[in-house]
């Protein structure tokens, strides 16, 4: 059988290691363990999801309403917007392989940052694009060197605001200059899978509703501040011909059934989503403050992570797994000597602090 000759060197996404894994692995109780590695809500999702999930468990025997009819009514009506500029995904790594699709092929670019989130350049080899890499600056985003890497064949700029992994982000003005100077044949996509952490979040809903920018894609995702991860489900904004071009990839019932009835219901938690705001800037300052006393470089945060330089990154990834903490290590992302953190409740933060800590002390006195 020959395979696609791309599949030799297309590289394998490593997700953060689940709890269940670990516990085998190392013989640990998993109640022991806490994951501090994908960017998860700890908080859980919202308690009206819980209610709507138990509801619609009754009801997994039918299949799902293939178009989310519901769903795309009621975000219409909060982003002011119709139900033809949503697409709906099995989270926003579907939305991006829609991308992949529909633009990307033998001969064409795909510009991104030093440091993006690693599916960016997996979807572009995986449908035989250029990946054009731009340095990054300060680990964030040089958006102006990234609009001059732009080519007559570059057709897609991926730019997540907020990062992952490295929590930067971009100025509103720059983000909005660089999409209102992109060419018309380059699609620009806003990856705003932390746009909720932020307090002043650059607002392109407006170039949306009135209809005269075509190249521009937002995306978005029920998995972080909503706390439906383990759902899948994520979206995608923008021009309603760009959204019907990428309805004609999409699989029928992407989106089961369970997971529409909890985003309806997440989507309204106003209260719970600001409380998972409240325990991220917590948490975020808590790990500023250790990392401060310890002597640990990192790079300020504007997620619910935060990358932080312990020198051997694998090693102490696992000497904090042996402590019964799941972090990231960046080797992936060629920043071998990174962790990435994620924001837990607040006695989770101070575990992996404690167990840090113990780690360094450990790997200094060997």
């Amino acid at each position: 059988m020959k395979l696609n000759a791309v599949l030799k060197d297309l590289p394998v996404y490593q997700p953060g290691r689940p709890i269940e894994e670990v516990a085998r692995e190392l013989g640990l109780p998993a109640d022991d363990i806490i994951k501090l590695a994908s960017n998860e809500n700890p908080l859980g999702p919202s308690p009206r999801a819980l209610r709507a999930m138990a509801k619609a468990v009754r009801q997994v025997h039918l299949y799902p309403d293939g178009n989310a009819y519901y769903l795309k009514q009621k975000m219409a009506a909060r982003l002011g917007l119709t139900p033809g500029h949503i697409l709906l995904g099995n989270g926003s790594n579907e939305i991006i392989e829609f991308i992949g699709h529909a633009l990307v092929e033998p001969g064409v670019e795909v510009v991104v940052s030093q440091y993006c989130f690693a599916i960016y350049p997996i979807i572009t080899k995986m449908f035989g694009g250029t990946v054009v890499e731009v340095p990054a600056k300060n680990y964030g985003h040089d958006l102006a060197a990234m609009l001059r890497a732009v080519t007559p064949r570059t057709r897609v700029i991926f730019i997540a605001n907020p990062n992952n992994p490295t929590g930067t982000r971009a100025s509103n003005r720059a983000l909005q200059q660089l999409v209102r100077e992109a060419p018309e044949h380059v699609l620009v996509v806003l990856d705003e899978a932390y746009i909720e952490f932020l307090e002043d979040p650059a607002d392109f809903l407006p170039l949306l509703r009135a209809g005269k920018q075509k190249n521009l894609m937002l995306m978005r995702t029920f998995s972080k501040i909503y706390g439906l991860a383990g759902l899948r489900l994520g979206y995608g904004l923008g021009h309603p011909e760009i959204i019907a071009a990428l309805e004609k990839i999409r699989q029928p019932f992407n989106i089961n059934s369970v997971a529409q009835a909890a985003a309806l219901a997440a989507f309204d938690d106003t209260r719970h989503i600001e409380r998972t705001r409240r325990v991220n800037r917590q948490g975020l300052a808590y790990y500023a403050e250790a990392f401060d006393k310890m002597g640990l470089e990192y790079v300020p945060s504007s997620g619910n992570f935060v990358l932080v330089r312990v020198g051997e990154g694998q090693r102490m990834f696992e000497a904090l797994q042996r402590r019964g903490v799941i972090t990231r290590p960046m080797g992936g992302y060629r920043l071998p000597e990174w962790l990435r953190i994620s924001v837990g409740t607040a006695a989770e933060n101070r575990r992996c602090v404690a167990a840090l800590k113990e780690a360094l002390a450990e790997m200094r006195s060997n």
